[in-house]
């Protein structure tokens, strides 16, 4: 009998896709605002605008169409190819908080990882109904009663959260993945 292969879900926005850099463009082009990694660091970026910017913030990612144009994350396609030989990889967004993002986060992702079967992406609201082993995500909220072991990946607003095992780019997530790996059988 051959052993099953370990499951790794993976989170979309800030883990494969640059959502934090596309934001940061519209509040400049649209508002003026440049903020400092220093000023980034453990907040989110609608807490430093006004409530009427966040709102149009807001108001963009619900839309939708934001989340079709985003660039891919330094390493990610690469690192998901690779550990793709070694996993069952999902993609697993947290997607009902924006509902009319499934269309075009489906098609970025036909798009940047076309290796991923579209049987292995997830649209959901709790990722704790996931059954699979690892869990890489940018929010610590997705990890309670999550049962496999979450792997934070780090982005400006979690940097003051304390969480181990915490990794910092995909060179680091995939140096991780690789030690915990439980020897498969081939298929």
């Amino acid at each position: 009998m051959k052993n099953l292969r370990p499951r790794l879900a993976v989170d979309m926005d800030e883990v494969i896709a640059d959502a934090l850099t596309a934001q940061r463009l519209w509040y400049k082009d649209v508002h003026g605002y440049q903020w400092t990694e220093n000023e980034l660091r453990g907040r989110h970026l609608g807490d430093l605008a006004t409530p009427e910017h966040a709102a149009g913030m807001q108001a963009l990612l619900h839309d939708g169409q934001f989340f079709g144009d985003l660039d891919v994350m330094p390493g990610a396609q690469n690192a998901l190819e690779f550990l793709s030989q070694h996993f069952d990889i999902f993609i697993t967004t947290a997607a009902m908080e924006y509902p009319a993002s499934c269309a075009p986060k489906f098609q970025w992702l036909q798009k940047n990882f076309p290796f991923i079967p579209t049987l292995n992406i997830v649209f959901c609201g709790h990722k704790s109904i996931l059954a699979a082993d690892f869990l890489i995500d940018d929010n610590v909220r997705h990890f309670q009663n999550f049962r496999g072991q979450g792997i934070l990946f780090s982005a400006p607003h979690n940097l003051n959260v304390e969480w181990s095992p915490r990794v910092a780019n995909w060179k680091d997530a995939v140096s991780y993945l690789m030690q915990m790996h439980p020897e498969t059988d081939a298929p």
